[in-house]
């Protein structure tokens, strides 16, 4: 049984589904993506999911401008929509389930669409939780990481959330590079993906410190 209140049962996953390709960006399990839809053939997808499952799988292109896809992305159902005086579509997609391509179909709709394998993910829809993470050592790199980047939070916030949440909405909201990301996205596990973000903060930090020690010695 899923937490997720918009998640299908497993066996209710689409068999086709649209894609939208989005270099560097990250949709995970129970994570909000919000999105600004302007471009023709999204508003096309965006109207014809609203018309059917509202799911749509969020997947990044190995390279910026490349058509070749990553194997591994995540669904995320349409769970609030907004219509603007200028044409736009204002969207928040609720990340429901990751997935494998089987293969991308020719189609004659103007948006790429796919046959996705569930099947390695189905623990996606189950009661997960991470073990327990050593917030001290990630409220630490955070503050390091966070002033690095010029960013702001809310430390009572992040002290008051649940493991599986922070960990999914910090990989999400970190300017991570996209193959990084690409790495927490295919970790199996919340507990997995939480050792992976502290790595990658951790040689985030240590990285920049390297530089401002090599710039005082020199």
């Amino acid at each position: 049984m899923s937490d997720n209140p918009y998640a299908p049962d497993f066996e209710d996953l689409p068999e086709i589904m649209p894609v939208f390709p989005l270099h560097g960006v990250l949709l995970l399990p129970k994570g909000q993506l919000p999105l600004n839809i302007f471009e023709t053939c999204y508003l096309s997808m965006i109207e014809d999911a609203m018309r059917g499952r509202r799911m749509i799988g969020i997947v990044q292109p190995e390279r910026p401008q490349s058509k070749k896809l990553y194997r591994t992305g995540c669904a995320g159902k349409i769970t609030s929509y907004q219509e603007t005086d200028d044409g736009r579509n204002l969207v928040t997609l609720t990340g429901i389930c990751r997935f494998n391509i089987c293969e991308e179909l020719n189609t004659t709709t103007v948006y790429r669409q796919i046959v996705p394998d569930w099947k390695p993910f189905r623990g996606d829809l189950k009661k997960d939780g991470c073990t327990k993470i050593d917030r001290d050592r990630l409220v630490g790199l955070l503050k390091s990481y966070f002033e690095m980047h010029d960013l702001t939070c809310s430390w009572d916030h992040i002290d008051k959330a649940p493991d599986e949440k922070l960990i999914t909405c910090l990989s999400m909201i970190c300017p991570l590079e996209p193959t990084e990301k690409q790495m927490l996205l295919e970790a199996m596990t919340c507990t997995e993906r939480g050792e992976k973000f502290l790595a990658m903060l951790e040689i985030a930090v240590k990285g920049r410190s390297g530089e401002n020690c090599l710039g005082k010695c020199h």
